[in-house]
């Protein structure tokens, strides 16, 4: 007798239930993003290069594709397609649009589309705060923190900071925008920042910042000077592009994966072509939580996160879970309708 199969039922996910789980649970989210991270390094997932569609009539924008698998207790398959179009910001859209396909491992049928830009935010600013507070270990823990670029990206990560514990005396920014730069200026009142300044620069940023954070929409370095990071700063290069090789080459360097970091001339990859070779990364992340990687106070610390899709996963998952949980997702019940091989039934 055939073994007949369930198939399971799909959901669509808004932006909206996202944001109802999602707000509020950054303590949360960092562990789960910690949880991610360690299967990733003890390869219990699967995440392949991420793909790239590009435009020749818009160069400036792209489509791309995360596919993953993880394992664990996670157990979901899926891809995150996230595109980034940064004329959108002049018309006062974000840069950024993004669904996630939710795949069942069992039968390999999805389970949910999910508005998944919020998610992507989540896990990019989770990631970096769990990382500021791994990689702040070396030393004392930075009190002026220095955001370059003022974008949703920006936001997310200093909402992430401040909901892992994180306080700071000094909080600047710098924006090629002085628009953006003022409207950042006005989400940190409305927090109850401190010490909140708009610099002129970005070398007056770096250079009165412990912990900078770079979340622009650059395309090449604009930073080249590694004298701006004399005092040894935390350098979270969340947007990848923004550091010369000179920068990179002067620091110590760690990443979230070191085969997607070094591709699509991000500054590690520039500075991999620059010297043939990888000697200048002195680690990866997993490195830092497990305890094979110490790193010393006497240069600057650059941490370069490419972004994995086994992170979009394990967090789009915790949303699924956690709706279904309430009650509150939103299941098609015909989505699948041909589902017998003969069309009996």
């Amino acid at each position: 007798m055939t073994e007949t199969a369930t198939v399971p039922e799909f959901a669509v996910v808004s932006g909206a239930q996202v944001h109802q789980v999602l707000d509020g649970a950054e303590k949360q989210l960092a562990e789960l993003i910690e949880a991610a991270y360690r299967l990733h390094g003890q390869q219990a997932t699967v995440n392949p290069p991420s793909y790239f569609l590009r435009f020749p009539d818009r160069p400036s924008a792209r489509i791309i594709a995360l596919p993953a698998s993880v394992g664990g207790e996670v157990a979901v398959d899926g891809v995150k397609w996230i595109s980034s179009f940064p004329e959108n910001v002049r018309t006062g859209l974000p840069r950024a649009s993004a669904v996630l396909i939710l795949n069942d491992q069992a039968t390999g049928y999805p389970l949910a589309c999910m508005e998944s830009s919020i998610i992507s935010a989540s896990r990019t600013a989770a990631s970096a705060a769990l990382a500021a507070d791994w990689l702040s270990r070396r030393g004392e823990r930075p009190r002026r923190l220095g955001f370059v670029g003022t974008g949703l990206i920006a936001r997310y990560v200093h909402r992430f900071l401040l909901g892992t514990g994180w306080d700071f005396d000094e909080t600047a920014v710098f924006d090629l925008s002085a628009e953006h730069a003022a409207g950042f200026r006005g989400y940190l009142e409305s927090t109850g920042a401190s010490g909140i300044a708009v610099r002129e620069s970005a070398e007056e940023l770096i250079r009165g910042s412990d912990l900078i954070v770079f979340a622009t929409v650059a395309g090449e370095p604009h930073v080249h000077d590694p004298a701006w990071f004399s005092h040894n700063p935390l350098v979270l290069n969340v947007s990848l592009r923004d550091l010369s090789t000179e920068v990179i080459l002067a620091s110590a360097n760690v990443v979230d994966d070191v085969e997607h970091c070094l591709k699509a001339n991000t500054s590690v990859h520039l500075a991999e072509q620059a010297t043939g070779g990888r000697d200048f990364l002195d680690g990866t992340l997993f490195d830092v939580l497990t305890g094979a990687l110490a790193l010393d106070a006497d240069r600057p610390l650059v941490f370069s996160p490419f972004g994995l899709g086994v992170l979009d996963l394990a967090v789009g998952k915790h949303v699924l879970d956690e709706l279904r949980r309430r009650g509150e997702l939103h299941e098609v019940g015909d989505f699948f309708f041909e589902l017998d091989r003969y069309g009996q039934r």
